[in-house]
């Protein structure tokens, strides 16, 4: 039976995060609300529910929250425990900072939830953004005491950075606030790899993650070869081999193995055969290559058993060489394919087979790794350095990792801002892309 998308059981899942109190487990990242705001909301906008799941008094709160997070000096705030209001001095004012990450999810937010937009300090924000910037060309993550950048040299920063500027710029900046695009990205440039992928930054290893978050800002700033900005071309790699290396690692991120203790031996004694565990997980289990099999096997002429590479049919994504496959990067290394119209170089049937039959869970959502119940420990590394393993963020990108595949049942997607179509349009629509000035 072909493997299905459950997706009532989907929504029930992101409406509970949202509607509900969040596990215990979530309670260390309170100051992340508004990024975890953004996975629930856009989990729900891919499954095509928030318009018929959310009333319009819903909607004008969740709206009204996200501008209790806005920075007056510019920027959004994580969450609104940090705004001290009337008791806000100049000795405590640092300790309020908005931040390019929540500053991103809000606007992402915003448009997820249709807001026009005409309550954001535009100008206040690209002001802030541009002094964010550093002088090797990256981002930091908020500004000091003293107005200084903090937290800088990391490609998610860079990512944001480029994003934040496409949403109130428009792509094209202001003359007199725009950001150091060429710095942006000859820092970029400067992290790629031998392997062909991105770094965190230079002479560092290449990874899936920094390689979405790369290609995403080359992408929003028109620096990309497959740019949707034709009239901006910009040649960002030397040579076509460049671009073919990198294409190369990313397809080799394809990987049967699905367990973190899974370990594909290579030496000529041995070949892998793939067996099942009790509750269902893939194991690789050794066969001496010396063990004798008959021509009559049923092993081998396919009759009345599986396969000798029957995990085969599970095929997932990694972000490193030698990891275990992971939810997540079948949106940070799918979506670094589609940003270059090559997901279909993927196996997509053993991934699709991988989401839906191995990650998938009955209670809705998506487990980090096979078997995986979602919320199983709050903690590894995602777009926000404190995030990770964190069953809301992997949830979402399980499905914007099917919607960049074509998912039927769910609604199409842009790969360079993880958000809808209908929400990128939304975003095109602003007034101050058609020549209109806005504070």
């Amino acid at each position: 039976m072909a493997s299905t998308i459950n997706k009532p059981t989907h929504i029930r899942y992101f409406l509970r995060c949202l509607k509900t109190h969040l596990p215990t487990a979530y309670t260390s990242n309170d100051s992340q609300r508004m990024t975890l705001a953004f996975f629930v909301l856009c989990g729900l906008d891919l499954l095509g529910s928030v318009d018929s799941n959310i009333t319009g008094s819903e909607r004008v709160a969740y709206i009204d929250w996200i501008y209790r997070c806005q920075h007056p000096d510019g920027g959004f705030r994580g969450f609104t425990g940090a705004d001290m209001g009337t008791e806000t001095t100049e000795e405590n004012q640092h300790w309020d900072p908005s931040n390019i990450a929540a500053t991103y999810f809000a606007l992402a937010s915003l448009a997820i939830l249709g807001d026009d937009m005409g309550r954001v300090k535009r100008k206040k924000c690209l002001s802030w953004l541009k002094r964010l910037q550093l002088s090797d060309g990256t981002f930091g993550e908020a500004l000091g005491s003293e107005g200084e950048a903090h937290s800088g040299r990391d490609m998610r920063f860079c990512y944001c950075a480029a994003a934040i500027r496409w949403i109130l710029a428009g792509g094209t900046g202001e003359e007199d606030e725009d950001i150091d695009v060429d710095g942006l990205v000859r820092f970029i440039k400067a992290s790629q790899t031998y392997e062909g992928g991105f770094a965190n930054g230079p002479f560092h290893e290449a990874h899936a993650g920094w390689t979405y978050c790369a290609l995403g800002a080359l992408s929003l700033l028109g620096k990309l070869q497959s740019s949707p900005n034709p009239s901006r071309p910009t040649q960002v790699w030397p040579s076509e081999d460049s671009v073919k290396q990198m294409l190369r690692w990313l397809v080799c991120l394809q990987t049967p193995v699905l367990q973190e203790e899974d370990s594909l031996n290579s030496h000529a004694t041995e070949v892998m055969a793939g067996v099942e565990l009790d509750n269902g997980a893939q194991q690789t289990k050794p066969v001496e290559a010396t063990q004798v099999v008959s021509p009559e096997d049923p092993l081998i002429d396919g009759v009345g058993a599986e396969p000798l590479y029957d995990e085969l049919r599970w095929a997932g994504l990694t972000g490193r060489c030698n990891k275990a496959a992971d939810t997540c990067y079948t949106f940070w290394t799918g979506g670094s394919l589609a940003m270059l119209n090559s997901i279909h170089l993927l196996d997509q049937e053993a991934l699709r087979r991988y989401l839906l039959e191995k990650t998938q869970h009955r209670i809705g959502g998506f487990g980090k790794l096979a078997g995986d119940v979602p919320g199983r420990g709050v903690n590894a590394s995602s777009i926000v350095p404190s995030l990770s393993r964190l069953d809301i963020m992997h949830s979402c990108l399980g499905l914007a990792g099917l919607a960049g595949m074509g998912e039927p049942d769910l609604e199409p997607y842009d790969p360079s801002l993880c958000l809808s179509i209908k929400a990128k349009q939304r975003l095109e629509r602003l007034p101050w892309r058609h020549g209109h000035q806005l504070s």
